[in-house]
């Protein structure tokens, strides 16, 4: 596993797909769904810092992430199924304001969960997508790769 966070980080991706998903079908409070997975066990062995601020991140940076995504999309960011719009959202935050995650990493772990729950090819549009937009806001590590 990776040496930027390993099993735990990928135990929290899942969980954070399942927390944004909800946040945005329900709009319940970040605290109450975080309670809600903590006592269904979804966040045994997950790393609990980097999930609880990747979902505040995303839920309190929702304007800012659809605003990097927008130019990048073929359709409006509204009418994106809503696992790959929380797909997007959380690759879009880490791509941004967790620059310890290396980019590839970032898009693996969501590529991957878009492959696991996602609609059939959704994967590939995550991909290119994430891939664009690690493109413009880490252009020097993706360059470097």
């Amino acid at each position: 596993m990776s040496s930027s966070g390993g099993w735990a980080r990928r135990r929290s991706r899942r969980a954070l797909l399942q927390a944004v998903y909800q946040w945005q079908m329900t709009g319940a409070e970040t605290a109450a769904i975080e309670r809600d997975l903590t006592e269904e066990g979804a966040l045994k062995k997950a790393d609990r810092e980097f999930f609880k601020a990747l979902l505040r991140g995303v839920a309190f940076g929702t304007e800012e992430l659809d605003a990097l995504l927008a130019p990048l999309l073929d359709r409006l960011v509204g009418e994106l199924d809503k696992v790959e719009l929380a797909l997007l959202r959380l690759g879009a935050y880490e791509l941004k304001h967790r620059i310890d995650v290396p980019f590839r990493v970032v898009i693996d772990e969501y590529v991957e969960l878009a492959k696991v729950y996602g609609a059939e090819d959704s994967f590939k549009y995550i991909n290119g997508v994430l891939d664009r937009l690690a493109q413009d806001l880490r252009a020097l590590e993706h360059s470097a790769s």
